[in-house]
This record gives structure tokens, C-alpha cells and sequence, in this order.
């Protein structure tokens, strides 16, 4: 059977597999996953050194089971990171990278770098989250909702836990980890003698039930859901002793409730919590003899603070974090003065690493928000300078003086990871179709978009079809060719595709971000509306007649939107896995842009697919698809507009996908949901 793209792209799990990824670099040191060529699922562990790259870990090697006894929290630890593959999906090392610590098969397993050799530690299973100390003498791991430490000896010391099932010790909750960027709950203080852990109490959260309709005999999933204006968990943190001590960090959770980021540094411990509201964000130092915090700095904003990746951190005495500053994120610094670091035509994207000399981050320049590169600021000369300059999405891993850099670009079909004058051999697949793609500004707001083509098109009108992401912290149009791969496949079919970044996505400043506050339809959906009304000078043959738009998430949203609100513009939407009333979607990621709903309900009420169901108009195509397993945009949402829809007679039609989260790694299912949508299309477009 020859291949197809559908095909390679659900075998190839978007044309991930086999590309390193999850780095971590050292002095003389690279720890990388990689799997052994574009379709294999199952990732090794690898070290680079010397100047070669070196197997280290094979699990085929290790695992004796062809089931993976994975726990509850590793299913969704996966399914917070969207982690399809297979094998060792997550490592921890210790600072200097002599030892490294996985789990597989529910069991934990440690890997000494230096003589690259694995071994498995006893102890109950299944295992989550294993991290060793700063020499690897003791791990950290957590079993059945209790922090326990393992020796080298195999003796095992349970360090927190608690009888009450609705409390864990040393995990991130839901909220952390699918809003926060906080995917851990236990931190090793720089000499290995104490535990920075969380305990986390869901007993208020509001439970839920996920069930499979297709497997009526199999038990529903509990799920703790934690929905705009209800209760969050409740999160401490604690200062574990290997002596047996344990004390409470002190901060005023009633005011800042969320804890949003642990980090120990050289001599201290950093903290950053934050106001229900969003609009306050303490950067507290931690006494580890007492708890006891002190205030470094409280950053405000009218709307919100954004949590930052890699923010606040350290640079001997100087705190390091981001703020919005003169209309763009800023790097800032403190020691008794705040100085910005950045100019105004940056937008700082994550702080990589910082040291006593210099600090290196991620940013993108407001003349070309496509591309993300890495700067470095030195602190003795004042400096900027940027590491990168050829235009793409850059990313780095940074330990001591090795840079690892990642760069994805339009000029290249796969990405290059290179260390030094060494590339990281890359095993992903060659995508079966060639990006044939041209990046616009669109419109008074320089909308910046892109418009894909088929190949040798002869000119004769073409149906349109958006395929936007559209909303908050998600960029759909960059300059790396390996982002507008699905899409080219639709437009080698026979379409005009369009991907727009309107107002609400990243990279484009701070009332670009904030122009969504208290509405995520109106100004989204104009922005899409803009580039509708600009096609005819960007691309003459686009036949604005039959206009569709597809989108996952957010952009199922958007994509419903699209057709409800504006069905004489847009008359076919897909919209998979959409959220259709935000009052059924999760509390800091809906209340930081409508407020909590109890105070400002009529911004949900103006955001709600379900008041435009209620209308009498009518509205174009829709295909609804959802996964009935997703814990995130659960089911509820789509099963609720389709029913009032049909009640108030607007036909449409229903996908259910048994089995199937908010990702969709099952490669039969994700092959046949493109062939689906084209069939779709062509059927409602004519």
C-alpha cells in the first residue's frame, strides 16, 4: 500500500517521532530522547559527549511487558504535555549530569551517565515522577499519593503522606499543569538534604465522571474539575528534612491562592504566587529554616500578569523576571534598583538560563514576529546580543558553557539541533508535502498571516479554507515549514488555506495580547473577517463563494464561532474538541480573560456558542468532533451546543470519537479524521 500523507502524518504522530527533543546539556555533557526513525513510537535515551552521540538507554532492553503498568498520574501527566510516544517520555538528571533517573513499565530505573549503565531500584509501583538529588545518592519519587525518597542501598523513607485520598504530596494539580506551565511538585534543595514539596487537597475541586458510551461495561474515569468561578485546589508548599523535619511556607493564600512557580537557586529558595484574578504576582524569597517569606517584588497589572517560562530566576544577587513594560514583555532585573534589560521592540517569549555574568532568553522582534531567536544579556558590558539571526523559531537548552540550539525554518523541511559545530542526527520523516507558502501583513492591524497554495496552480477559482489556531498563547503562523504541513495537504486538494494570528495570539505585544479582555469572539472573529476582506488582492483566484474553517481547541471555538455568527461569510466550519460555553472551561485560563463568571456574567454570556445556538438565524455547515475522553475540553461541551442547535432546528452533524482525549495519538483515528474533514468540505462547499 503506497503512503499517504493522512497516513504519515498520524504514523509519524505529526512528524515528531524521531527528532531529539527533552535535552539537557552540561559542561561536557548532552542527555537527549530520541526514537530510532520517523515512525518509531518507542524513545531511547542518548548522550552526546566527545563528539559523538551514544546510546545509552533502549527500553525494548528493559521492558518485559508488553502493557506499561503506567499510573493515573502518568496518564495524565501525558496527556497535560500532549505526549503521544512511547518508552522513556520524561528524565531527570542530577546538576552535573552523572546520573539520570526514568520510569518505564511503572518501574523506576537509574542510568549512571558516566559508565552508561541502567539499573532497576525496588519499590512499590507503579512509580511517578523519579528525581534524583544533586549527586544522585537519593531519589525522589512519588507512589500512591505519597513522597518517598529511595538511597542507593535500596532503602526506602516515606517522607510525606496522608490518609485522605483527595491529598497528594509532591504533584502538580490540574491547574498547574495544564494552565501553568508547573508540570512538577517536588524540587532538591542544591545540597540534597532537603525536599521543596507541594500538598495538594482537591476535596472542594468539583468531581466529575468520564465515561465511554462505546464500552458501557467499563467503569467511568473520576475526574477533579476545576470550572470557571468554582473551587481550585489547595496548594501548599512544604520544607521536607531527610532528618524528619518538615515546615510550611508561609505566604497569604487567601490573596494568592495559585503557587505558579518553585525554584531553588544557589543559596535561596524563589517562590512566585499569584491573585485568583491574575493581576498580582508576589516573587517571594523562602527562609528553608523557617518558611517564613520575604516580598523581592509584586508585579500588577489591570488585566493580568503572564507567566513567563523560566521566570523569576537568579543571577547571583540580582532577581531576574518579566514585565509588561512600554507596550512589549521586558527581561527586568533587581538587585536594589529594577532596571529593564530589553528595548521596546522586544518580546521576551522564556528566560533559559541566568548566571552572575549574563542571562540568556527567548524573544521576537515586533518587525518580524514569525521568528523567535535567542539573545544573551551580559551583565558586566551592558549588552545585548542576539545568538541567532537567520529568520525561524529558534529554542535553546543551556548548561554551564554548552548552548544546544533548535531551529525550525521555512527554508529547511525538518529541524536542526546543533551542539556547538555538531548537528544531532535527526531520524523524523520527510514530510510528503512541501510547504508552498508566502507570510502577509494584513490589513490596518498588520494581521500577520499565512496564505498556502496548491503547487502549479493554474489560476482557476478555488474554495477558501481558515485554518487558525486564533487564540491566547498559541502561534499558528511562524517561519518554519514543518508548522503549515496539514495545511499544504488541504491546499495540494484544491484549496486557497489561510492561517491568520489575530488579536489575542503572542508575539505581538501587550495590547495585542490584552485586546481579548472580557470578549474571546468578537475581536478574535473580526480579525479572521479581515483577512476575508484583504483576500482579493493577496490571492485573486480565492472564490470567497465557498469559504470554510477548521480548527482544534481554541480553534474549534473559533471555527464554530465562525459559522454561527457569520454564516453568509463562512459557510462550513470543522470545529473539533471547541469550548462552547467558558463556564464549563477551567478557572485560570477563562478567568483571566472574562473574569469570574459570578462577577462578570455577561462577558460569558457574549462569548457562548450556546446564546448564538439559541438564535434564530440560521448558520452554515458544521461538523462537530469530539473526543468523549478529553479531561480538558470535556465532551459536555460539544453535546450541549449540538443539542441547541437541533432545538432550535439548525441542522449539523456530530462526530464522537470513542476513546479519545483532547490529543489524538491513535493513529488510525488521527489518519482518518483529515480524510473525514476533506470529505466534508467538498461535500459542503460543492
Amino acid at each position: 500500500m503506497s503512503d499517504s500523507f493522512p497516513r504519515q502524518y498520524a504514523r509519524t504522530q505529526r512528524l515528531t517521532l524521531g527528532e531529539p527533543r527533552t535535552i539537557t546539556a552540561s559542561n561536557d555533557r548532552v542527555v537527549f530522547l530520541r526514537s530510532s526513525h520517523g515512525s518509531d513510537p518507542v524513545q531511547s535515551l542518548w548522550v552526546f559527549e566527545n563528539n559523538a552521540e551514544h546510546l545509552v538507554v533502549d527500553p525494548r532492553t528493559l521492558l518485559t511487558t508488553a502493557s506499561p503498568d503506567e499510573s493515573p498520574q502518568e496518564r495524565a501527566r501525558r496527556e497535560r504535555a500532549r505526549e503521544g510516544a512511547q518508552g522513556i517520555t520524561l528524565y531527570a538528571c542530577n546538576p552535573t549530569l552523572t546520573v539520570a533517573t526514568f520510569v518505564l513499565g511503572g518501574r523506576l530505573f537509574v542510568t549512571d551517565l558516566e559508565t552508561r549503565t541502567t539499573q532497576p531500584v525496588t519499590t512499590p509501583t507503579p512509580v511517578f515522577d523519579p528525581r534524583p538529588n544533586h549527586d544522585g545518592s537519593r531519589i525522589a519519587f512519588t507512589h500512591a499519593g505519597a513522597l518517598h525518597v529511595v538511597d542507593t542501598n535500596g532503602n526506602i523513607t516515606t517522607v510525606a503522606r496522608e490518609a485522605d485520598p483527595t491529598i497528594t504530596w509532591g504533584q502538580a494539580e490540574f491547574i498547574a499543569a495544564e494552565e501553568m506551565g508547573r508540570s512538577r511538585g517536588h524540587w532538591w534543595s542544591p545540597d540534597g538534604t532537603t525536599l521543596a514539596a507541594t500538598r495538594v487537597d482537591v476535596a472542594l475541586v468539583t468531581e466529575t465522571l468520564i465515561a465511554d458510551p462505546a464500552q458501557p461495561l467499563s467503569p467511568p474515569q473520576h475526574h477533579r474539575y476545576p470550572f470557571a468561578g468554582t473551587n481550585n485546589a489547595e496548594v501548599q508548599l512544604h520544607l521536607i528534612g531527610l532528618d524528619g523535619t518538615r515546615t510550611q511556607v508561609i505566604w497569604d493564600h487567601h490573596a494568592m491562592p495559585y503557587l505558579a512557580r518553585v525554584a531553588w537557586t544557589r543559596d535561596t529558595l524563589l517562590i512566585t504566587t499569584q491573585s485568583r484574578d491574575q493581576r498580582t504576582l508576589d516573587l517571594l524569597e523562602v527562609d528553608p529554616a523557617t518558611g517564613t517569606t520575604t516580598l523581592i517584588h509584586r508585579e500588577t497589572d489591570e488585566h493580568w500578569v503572564e507567566l513567563v517560562p523560566g521566570s523569576p530566576a537568579r543571577a547571583g544577587l540580582t532577581t531576574i523576571w518579566c514585565g509588561e513594560r512600554n507596550g512589549t514583555r521586558a527581561l527586568i532585573a533587581k538587585n536594589t534598583n529594577e532596571t529593564t534589560l530589553t528595548p521596546p521592540h522586544l518580546q521576551v517569549r522564556a528566560i533559559l538560563d541566568a548566571t552572575e555574568a549574563s542571562i540568556h532568553f527567548l524573544a521576537n522582534s515586533f518587525d518580524d514576529p514569525t521568528s523567535q531567536h535567542i539573545w544573551r544579556y551580559d551583565f558586566a558590558a551592558q549588552q545585548l546580543t542576539p545568538l541567532t539571526t537567520e529568520p525561524g523559531v529558534h529554542s535553546a537548552s543551556i548548561g554551564g558553557n554548552t548552548i544546544v540550539i533548535r531551529r525550525a525554518a521555512l527554508d529547511q523541511q525538518r529541524s536542526t539541533t546543533t551542539v556547538g559545530t555538531h548537528e544531532l542526527a535527526n531520524h523524523a520523516e520527510t514530510p510528503l508535502v512541501t510547504p508552498n507558502v508566502t507570510l502577509h501583513r494584513v490589513g490596518d492591524r498588520n494581521i500577520t498571516t499565512a496564505i498556502l497554495l496548491p503547487h502549479h496552480h493554474d489560476g482557476s477559482p478555488l474554495p477558501v479554507l481558515f485554518d487558525p489556531y486564533g487564540g491566547p498563547h498559541a502561534q499558528r503562523v511562524v517561519s518554519s515549514s514543518t508548522a503549515y504541513v496539514a495545511s499544504q495537504w488541504f491546499a495540494d486538494q484544491g484549496f486557497v488555506v489561510v492561517v491568520a494570528d489575530g488579536r489575542g495570539t503572542p508575539a505581538r505585544g501587550t495590547d495585542w495580547e490584552r485586546a481579548v479582555v472580557g470578549d474571546l469572539a468578537a475581536p478574535v472573529l473580526e480579525d479572521q473577517l479581515a483577512v476575508l476582506d484583504a483576500l482579493p488582492t493577496l490571492c485573486p483566484f480565492a472564490d470567497l463563494s465557498r469559504v470554510a474553517i477548521r480548527g482544534w481547541s481554541f480553534g474549534g471555538y473559533l471555527a464554530a464561532l465562525a459559522v454561527l455568527r457569520a454564516p453568509h461569510r463562512f459557510h462550513a466550519g470543522i470545529a473539533g474538541a471547541p469550548v462552547t460555553d467558558w463556564r464549563l472551561y477551567d478557572t485560570h485560563y477563562t478567568e483571566r480573560y472574562l473574569g469570574h463568571p459570578i462577577e462578570q456574567p455577561t462577558n460569558y454570556e457574549r462569548t457562548s456558542l450556546i446564546t448564538n445556538a439559541r438564535t434564530q438565524n440560521p448558520i452554515g455547515h458544521l461538523l462537530l468532533i469530539h473526543g468523549l475522553a478529553d479531561d480538558n475540553v470535556l465532551a459536555a461541551h460539544t453535546l450541549q451546543l449540538s443539542s441547541h442547535l437541533l432545538e432550535h432546528g439548525k441542522p449539523h452533524r456530530v462526530l464522537p470519537l470513542s476513546g479519545v482525549t483532547h490529543m489524538t495519538p491513535q493513529e488510525v483515528v488521527a489518519e482518518n479524521l483529515l480524510l473525514h474533514q476533506l470529505a466534508f468540505l467538498r461535500e459542503s462547499l460543492g
